[in-house]
């Protein structure tokens, strides 16, 4: 599908859209706020749904050489990665001191 005509590539960007769309604002499982992260969920939903059919086969329906199930599975996907990812990065940030002062002063003093 490198190759792929305009009309798959509009296909991809409405399933990635829409499934986006359902992830932030629908279930509102996101890392960030705004429409800023709601382009790059679209992004990253475009991504899977792209890789869905090589990954996932070809199933059922399909338009243009996109194959919708696998699309919205891949799009799912890589959504939920990606969110999912940058969540538990954040998390060991943030309980990660940032120097060795500050790991030393949060450790409790022997009495």
């Amino acid at each position: 599908m490198l190759g792929m005509s305009f009309l798959s590539f509009l296909t991809l960007t409405i399933i990635g859209g829409v499934v986006a769309a359902v992830y932030h604002w629908g279930l509102r499982y996101r890392f960030a706020e705004g429409a800023d992260a709601a382009l790059g969920s679209l992004m990253v939903g475009w991504i899977g749904a792209w890789l869905g059919s090589p990954v996932l086969g070809h199933w059922l329906w399909k338009y243009e050489n996109v194959y919708f199930i696998p699309a919205i599975l891949g799009a799912i996907a890589m959504i939920h990665l990606r969110t999912l990812a940058l969540k538990t990065l954040a998390r060991l940030i943030a309980t990660r001191p940032a120097t060795e002062a500050e790991a030393e002063a949060k450790m409790p003093k022997a009495a």
